[in-house]
């Protein structure tokens, strides 16, 4: 990286880093306070900074342009929804919002986090800006509150109604199991794991569909639960027992309408998977691990209903793709949807003498550089070195 010198005509002063992630159980769970497990992968987003003693924070994005924020306008503008602005913007005042006054600076900003991707390019470069902001005004933030910067961020100023597992999995780093009962203190487990010494390489299949567009389709399954949730007077699903959840399955059908209903049943089995999915890592059974993540991604695809975009017909290229993965893989190794859903990636876990093939056969379909073997990164968001 050198953009720095060429945008800003000086040099930076330092060098930070925040991973992408991988969502390896509880599709959709972190909006309702469920659990989840991820992993930060080792594609980045990176940033060259340096402070600019102005009142703005002015951020060059590479491939994307620049963008410059007033630290002293710390309101949602309608305007700047879905845009990096909005981020920025409500990443400083979520440092304002806990006492620290936020500094301006520059950043040059290259990232190997392919938006669309399903890695969550939002959340890293949500967890880097917090990063810069957070070692510029020593401000001394965990990477739990950072990551709840972010999703603040995201929630209120970009306008997407996120949980908090994207955030919080780039800004701890390596294999997290995630609890979010008490939202403002998540329960986290890091799981020390290295799935080549089981046999398998974790790949992202890209489907060629990105999420532009694709907003209201997200919103819709945290709005439909909701809905489920309003008639027992709660907000998330965390609070409603499934027991009673069943009881008054007639009700809510009228209420709330049968894919509610399907989704919030996906989300109860979801919690369970996680914990097994857990359990299994953490003895090293791969096998077990492996048919929970096939289960998972049956649910997504059957009751979460996020593969196939609503009213799509002609173009179902995530289904399209896991079925390709599915046929590869035979009886051998998992796949699933992965992250937010509707489109983006598919994740598969592939044994390590299928892979040449795996990789062979995706591209063939899919295009040069569909299919990425992943490793984790156990570093989360941070300062990587001083430039000087």
């Amino acid at each position: 990286m050198n953009g720095f010198n060429e945008i800003f005509d000086r040099a930076p002063e330092y060098l930070f880093a925040a991973p992408g992630r991988t969502e390896l159980g509880g599709n959709h769970t972190d909006h309702q306070r469920g659990k989840a497990l991820a992993a930060a992968v080792s594609l980045c987003c990176r940033a060259q900074a340096g402070e600019n003693g102005i009142p703005a924070i002015r951020v060059f994005s590479k491939g994307f342009g620049c963008c410059t924020v007033s630290i002293k306008e710390l309101l949602p503008v309608e305007e700047e929804l879905g845009s990096s602005s909005a981020l920025i913007r409500g990443i400083a005042a979520g440092f304002c919002r806990r006492g620290v006054e936020p500094k301006g600076f520059d950043a040059y900003v290259c990232s190997d986090v392919l938006s669309g991707s399903g890695l969550s390019s939002s959340a890293a470069f949500e967890m880097l800006i917090a990063s810069v902001m957070n070692h510029i005004c020593s401000a001394g933030l965990t990477p739990v509150e950072l990551a709840k910067i972010g999703r603040e961020a995201e929630n209120e100023f970009f306008g997407k109604p996120c949980g908090l597992m994207d955030q919080l999995s780039s800004a701890v780093g390596g294999i997290v199991s995630m609890d979010f009962a008490d939202p403002d203190k998540p329960e986290i487990d890091k799981i020390d794991i290295d799935f080549t010494k089981l046999g398998h390489a974790l790949c992202i299949v890209h489907s060629g569909a990105d999420h532009a567009g694709l907003t209201e389709q997200y919103a819709a399954v945290t709005n439909e639960l909701s809905e489920i949730c309003a008639v027992f007077g709660k907000k998330q699903l965390r609070d409603v027992p499934e027991a009673e959840f069943f009881d008054n399955l007639p009700l809510l059908r009228r209420k709330a309408g049968d894919r509610a209903v399907l989704r919030a049943i996906h989300v109860y089995d979801e919690n369970r998977r996680v914990d097994a999915q857990a359990d299994a890592l953490r003895q090293g059974d791969i096998k077990s691990f492996l048919e929970l993540v096939r289960r998972s991604g049956d649910s997504s695809w059957e009751l979460l209903q996020n593969v196939i975009p609503q009213g799509a017909y002609l173009r179902q290229e995530l289904a399209v793709v896991i079925a390709l993965c599915r046929n590869i893989l035979g009886e051998t190794g998992a796949c699933r949807v992965h992250g937010g859903g509707f489109a983006g990636t598919v994740q598969a876990f592939v044994p390590l003498e299928l892979v040449p093939e795996f990789t062979r056969i995706i591209e063939k379909n899919l295009g040069i550089g569909s299919c990425t073997v992943m490793d984790i990164r156990q570093e989360g968001a941070g300062l990587i070195k001083l430039c000087r």
